[in-house]
């Protein structure tokens, strides 16, 4: 079974996400393959994080494309807004999924098998809240291994 981590009641989700993938993109131990993370959220949110992912740090690069770009198999960082695009199987990103959409992915069974961690960040907005709660409810019926960090005692 896959580790899934929530991060509840984050009132920024984009910066949020910034510092998270900062943490576990620099997480890796000298001498290890770069742990490579890919980011799902909807194209909106994905086109701002771009930008904020350049700019939130004046000393920081965390190399990123999207998915469908040619050098998405050389980059550690890859961003998508589909759970089923073909390109995300021609990557050979497996090591962290950061999900920063609404949706439950379709296909959890194939999507634990590749990612053995996925992150789940949900926001303080009411309608992400709530669905936050049923993408819980179906990971912890499915039987995965769940984890949640609030981030309103921070």
């Amino acid at each position: 079974m896959a580790r899934i981590d929530f991060h509840s009641n984050v009132s920024d989700k984009l910066e949020y996400v910034c510092r998270l993938t900062r943490k576990i993109w620099s997480a890796t131990q000298e001498g290890q393959p770069v742990r490579n993370i890919v980011i799902v959220g909807e194209k909106a949110d994905l086109k701002k994080l771009d930008e904020l992912l350049w700019t939130f740090s004046g000393t920081d690069f965390l190399p990123h494309c999207n998915i469908e770009d040619e050098a998405a198999a050389e980059t550690p960082i890859v961003m998508t807004d589909d759970f089923a695009s073909p390109a995300l199987y021609s990557v050979p990103h497996a090591d962290v999924m950061i999900h920063i959409g609404m949706q439950m992915p379709p296909n959890v069974p194939a999507l634990v098998e590749r990612f053995p961690r996925i992150v789940e960040v949900v926001t303080i907005n009411e309608a992400e809240r709530l669905a936050g709660r049923e993408r819980f409810k179906a990971y912890r019926d499915l039987g995965h291994e769940l984890h949640n960090f609030d981030q309103s005692k921070s």
